[in-house]
């Protein structure tokens, strides 16, 4: 298996992309095209010291930054890194893509480049929660800020497949993010999708899902449109920082007794940190469109692109892509 990495996508880019490639290659047994600025990128590998034979360099001069307007940048900057390393998946020469870059021109590229699934109105980016029970997978999550019900219920039933098949959960439980439980609540389009997903075939829908049961893991799979997944996934992030960020301070002002209650729950800290840990998990397949697409946080550091190449390696071997086809 190859898989090709943009090196010049994300906030810590190219040093962390390349640290988490490096982490990747000892722990995964696939091949990694690391594609960017050529030059820094050997910078970094012989600083590590620990370039490794399965590790390739693809150079790509022109780079496409969080300001450069998506669609516009992936038709003019054809050997910006994204886009070479979508184009390597296009041809065949790898199996799937990695960026950590501008979400939006990671989803342009794959729409232009690999196109979407015949009969898929719309992609979603599947984003998975960390939840007591493991996750809950959180599509759209910011593909589309618009989706028509019918779109919906596509992500419903792709969704589905990936929780299935990728992430273990047997017939997965699947909730329409709404304002409540009940039937007649939401919006015009919430409605109508919940009465879609409830004579859907195949497709295990259990209702609505309010914004609480998304951390509880109460479902499998909870969809939405990406504009109001990506306002879910956006908070959900800034509290869990917020929270963390309340108890050292309250620690630090809390004195001796404070401190030495701090570092008898330390173990337990760790262990609870681990679990909300989202560079666990990595990255978000793209899905819906013709090719395995991993899109990864603009912050993540070399854990988290290490983990998404993982993600990427599972991604692909669990066949996704042939069971949206027919299913669709």
């Amino acid at each position: 298996m190859r898989i090709a990495v943009d090196a010049m996508g994300g906030d810590n880019a190219p040093e962390e992309i390349v640290k988490g490639v490096l982490e990747a290659s000892e722990k995964f047994p696939c091949e990694i095209i690391l594609v960017g600025d050529s030059n820094k990128i050997k910078n970094i590998l012989e600083r590590e010291g620990k370039n490794n034979f399965r590790i390739e360099i693809r150079h790509a001069e022109e780079i496409i930054s969080m300001r450069d307007h998506p669609a516009d940048a992936v038709r003019s900057k054809k050997n910006s890194s994204i886009v070479v390393a979508t184009e390597m998946v296009k041809s065949g020469e790898c199996d799937a893509v990695l960026s950590a870059g501008s979400t939006g021109a990671a989803v342009a590229a794959a729409q232009l480049i690999l196109k979407r699934i015949h009969g898929v109105g719309r992609p979603a980016i599947a984003t998975p929660i960390p939840t007591p029970n493991g996750v809950t997978l959180l599509l759209d999550s910011g593909a589309n800020v618009d989706s028509k019900p019918e779109h919906l219920v596509q992500v419903a039933m792709m969704g589905a497949f990936y929780a299935e098949h990728v992430l273990g959960k047997k017939n997965p439980k699947v909730g329409l993010l709404n304002i409540g439980e009940e039937e007649t609540k939401g919006n015009e389009q919430v409605k109508e999708t919940y009465q879609l997903l409830k004579d859907a075939p195949n497709i295990n829908f259990t209702g609505n899902a309010e914004g609480r049961d998304i951390p509880e893991g109460k479902f499998d799979v909870v969809v939405c449109d990406g504009f109001v997944g990506n306002v879910v996934l956006k908070f959900g992030e800034g509290l869990a920082l917020t929270i963390f960020k309340l108890i050292k301070e309250e620690i630090a002002a809390g004195g001796v007794s404070a401190k030495v209650g701090a570092l008898l729950l330390t173990p337990t800290l760790k262990n609870l940190a681990k679990r909300l840990d989202v560079s666990e998990y990595g990255g978000a397949p793209l899905l819906g469109v013709n090719g395995y697409c991993i899109i990864s946080h603009g912050s993540s550091d070399a854990k988290s692109i290490c983990s998404a190449i993982g993600i990427a390696q599972d991604y692909v071997h669990s066949n996704i892509l042939e069971r949206i086809n027919t299913a669709i």
